[in-house]
């Protein structure tokens, strides 16, 4: 996919440039302070995905949008939250509210719909794997090799069969990056991946590394409509 960033606060740029270089699935075409200018760039080159500030210089955000001759996918980036209703009647493909973490940064960006690029685009792994930072690094991790996580403090514990790792987001983050079609919160303090419950008994529930994990009472019937019928 092809990307341009229009933002006039040099951090914002910084954050939105390392991300898209760690994540590898979009070619960054250029990168705009003044709306204006980005305006005149996509009326003579056409992107992909546009991500773009609310409040900018001389016209918002919103109005660059409204202006444009065709619609590109667009992420809205702001640090203001009033701005999401009129956002997503514009159709966008999400709003990241600023300071946002790289595994939001991916969730929104796996958004985009597949059908319109080409099957072996990488943005067709985005929802099968995400990011996580540990020390300076940033590791990948896909996603049906995690086992479950656990809430660790303000920390969460994600577990694959050989390793594990220590997240700087809270559980509940989790829930909105990982498939939801196989993920599920069964306890206030775990997740498990669905694919590698073994059986489930009574509260518990027996994974294939032979762990168990208690199955919260305010969490059972979710449970079981999902995936016990």
């Amino acid at each position: 996919m092809n990307c341009i960033i229009v933002e006039d606060q040099p951090p914002a740029q910084r954050i939105l440039k390392k991300y898209l270089e760690e994540l590898g699935s979009c070619t960054l075409a250029g990168t705009f302070n003044d709306p204006l200018k980005a305006l005149a760039f996509l009326q003579q080159e056409p992107v992909d995905l546009l991500f773009l500030d609310i409040h900018l210089p001389k016209i918002s955000g919103i109005e660059l949008l409204k202006s444009l001759p065709y619609k590109p996918k667009v992420i809205l980036t702001t640090a203001f939250p009033e701005y999401a209703l009129e956002s997503y009647e514009l159709d966008v493909v999400d709003y990241l509210l600023k300071p946002f973490s790289f595994q939001r940064f991916v969730k929104a960006v796996g958004k985009v719909p597949l059908q319109e690029y080409s099957q072996d685009s990488s943005v067709y792994d985005v929802k099968k794997e995400c990011f996580i930072k540990v020390g300076y690094d940033h590791v990948r991790i896909a996603f049906e090799d995690i086992l479950y996580l656990m809430a660790d403090g303000d920390y969460c514990e994600i577990i694959l069969w050989e390793k594990k790792y220590l997240s700087a987001e809270p559980l509940k983050n989790w829930l909105e990056i990982l498939d939801e079609n196989f993920f599920i919160r069964v306890h206030k303090s775990f997740i498990v991946n669905s694919s590698k419950i073994n059986k489930v008994t009574g509260n518990q529930i027996y994974l294939e590394n032979g762990k168990r994990i208690p199955l919260g009472r305010a969490y059972k019937e979710g449970f079981a409509q999902r995936f016990l019928n």
